[in-house]
């Protein structure tokens, strides 16, 4: 790939792929060590984009793979990393409450099937459009739009079932 050509393509779309890559890995390093790789891979690797699709579309199916290999690496080295409580002076009981909510929430968007589960996080967590969303699966906008909305009364159905 040639050097401008590069550079146009990481200005334009590396706020995109790392949102991408954000509702994802749901750690800001993994994602930016994700996104790098995605354009390092794209820039560098005998694979060109044929034009088939858009070029974040292209970008996003190689942020996926990267994600997919990252997680089997961290998998094979160790379990889940320690997490700590960041110090921010707010009440210590409403972090707690609103943290536990939100892990609910999260645990019940975990448990949705797939399309409905991505389709939602990166509609919800990744702001991307309805046309960026479908062009990730290759599909039309509608449909993008259509598992949305059934993704978000799957998810309430299951709040309201356990309370939450």
């Amino acid at each position: 790939m040639e050097k401008k050509t590069a550079e146009k393509l990481y200005e334009a779309c590396y706020m995109k792929v790392y949102s991408y890559v954000m509702t994802l890995a749901k750690d800001k390093h993994a994602a930016e060590e994700i996104t790098q790789e995605t354009f390092f891979k794209a820039m560098t690797t005998q694979q060109t984009f044929r034009g088939e699709s858009e070029c974040f579309s292209w970008l996003c199916a190689i942020a996926k793979n990267a994600f997919i290999d990252l997680t089997r690496k961290q998998s094979k080295i160790e379990g889940e990393p320690d997490e700590s409580l960041a110090d921010t002076g707010t009440n210590i009981e409403q972090s707690i409450t609103d943290q536990e909510t939100s892990f609910r929430i999260h645990m019940l968007l975990h448990s949705m099937e797939e399309p409905y589960r991505e389709v939602f996080e990166l509609r919800v967590f990744g702001e991307l459009s309805f046309s960026q969303i479908g062009a990730i699966f290759q599909k039309t906008e509608s449909w993008a739009r259509v598992t949305y909305h059934r993704a978000r009364l799957k998810l309430k159905e299951r709040m309201d079932k356990n309370e939450i």
